[in-house]
């Protein structure tokens, strides 16, 4: 296959984490992935060996841009069969304190983001009867203190991705959704503490974080052949950690 024949795959939120990964395991599948982030210095930042990778600096949220950005995009790489919505940021806080703009900040890079991105591929989409990828979480399925947008956002990521496998299935786009549970990143291991690492560990079956490349690979699964007949799901990778109730740590006391 030569190189302007190879599907090509979006990544918002590539330049680090788990957009990263799954960006690196797309080029492995020989995909061409145009990753995307808001975050210039980070993007510039990558290296890696395979030359069949672009990078555009965007701000997924705002309306005129994103426009253009799908246009460079596929100026570059000519079509587009996967669209990854993984580009998030969280604050969090208690709701009484929580800022209004910090509210909304959230809801537009977490949920606006993802909706004009996606509006913005249909077009192409339709044309290879390619698939949408949203990154959700599991605190969009589970309340938590302090996420009060963080949360909210997910959990409407979740339905999004319902309501546009309903509405693109007859087009032949498929639309799932990854809800990553504790995953072991750079920036969650500077921020929790121990206390919060065991407490996540008391109430995760598998007993320990996931990792940027197994979030990948399921987001990379939904993508496949292997999930032809699969779509308006959401697909906790996470340890079992949604499953779980409480008394995990006593449990594990007495039966460990």
């Amino acid at each position: 296959m030569g190189l302007e024949e190879k599907k090509l795959a979006i990544v918002t939120g590539a330049a680090r984490g788990i957009g990263l990964a799954t960006s690196k395991l797309f080029l492995q599948n020989n995909f061409k992935v145009a990753m995307v982030d808001k975050d210039e210095d980070e993007l510039n930042k990558i290296n890696i060996h395979n030359p069949n990778y672009k990078t555009f600096s965007f701000d997924i949220s705002d309306v005129d841009k994103n426009s253009i950005m799908i246009e460079e995009i596929i100026n570059w790489g000519e079509r587009i069969d996967v669209l990854v919505n993984n580009a998030g940021i969280a604050d969090f806080g208690r709701i009484e304190t929580v800022n209004y703009n910090s509210w909304r900040k959230i809801m537009e890079t977490n949920l606006d983001g993802s909706f004009l991105t996606t509006q913005n591929c249909i077009k192409h989409l339709r044309k290879t009867k390619g698939c949408i990828v949203n990154i959700a979480s599991i605190s969009g399925l589970r309340a938590s203190t302090l996420r009060v947008a963080y949360g909210t956002s997910k959990a409407a990521i979740i339905h999004l991705t319902q309501q546009q496998a309903c509405e693109l299935g007859e087009l032949g786009i498929r639309v799932n959704c990854i809800s990553p549970g504790p995953v072991k990143t750079k920036l969650a291991m500077a921020v929790h503490t121990q206390d919060i690492i065991d407490a996540y560990h008391d109430s995760i079956p598998l007993n320990r974080y996931g990792t940027e490349l197994e979030i990948a690979n399921g987001i990379f699964f939904l993508c496949s052949d292997n999930a032809s007949f699969i779509t308006g799901q959401n697909l906790s990778v996470d340890g079992g950690f949604e499953a779980t109730g409480v008394g995990l740590p006593a449990l594990r006391k007495n039966n460990v």
